[in-house]
């Protein structure tokens, strides 16, 4: 799987303008329905905040992936911020959260989604990935990381 596939530079926010946990995962899902990439807005918010009360997607190191399974496009979408400032998440580790991955797809589309949320986990694994992440300036900065982070993975195959 390739992010850059189903992550276009619309779907990226630096900074999120959200210092709080539900509004930054609102913001988000707000983009995607901006961009024309969801069609119901309120469903997948209503999903995803669902799937957090359950436990926390706070998975550690300063990420979060908030996640969810919702009619809202017949497609996996997926979204990124980085809050001006760390957000208290609830995170695994107590640590806040630099960074916030809002993946969302079909309850059809199982497989895709799983292949996704490995492929985001691998590469924030990275603790360069990880660290250009979290201080990338802009929007477009973040997204030509995960273009590097693709090719690269290109060239090793």
């Amino acid at each position: 799987m390739n992010i850059l596939d189903i992550l276009p530079p619309s779907a990226i926010k630096v900074p999120l303008e959200s210092g709080d946990k539900k509004g930054a995962i609102d913001e988000l899902v707000e983009l995607l329905a901006e961009t024309g990439r969801i069609t119901q807005p309120d469903n997948l918010r209503k999903v995803i905040w669902e799937r957090e009360l359950q436990r926390t997607t706070g998975i550690g190191e300063g990420l979060a992936i908030p996640h969810g399974k919702s009619n809202s496009s017949r497609n996996l979408v997926i979204a990124i911020g980085r809050p001006a400032q760390p957000i208290d998440f609830g995170s695994i580790d107590n640590k806040p959260v630099k960074l916030i991955v809002l993946l969302a797809s079909p309850p059809e589309k199982t497989s895709d989604h799983i292949q996704a949320l490995g492929k985001i986990s691998r590469l924030m694994a990275d603790p360069k990935f990880r660290a250009a992440a979290y201080a990338a300036p802009s929007a477009d900065a973040l997204y030509r990381l995960f273009e590097r982070a693709e090719a690269s993975a290109e060239v090793r195959r």
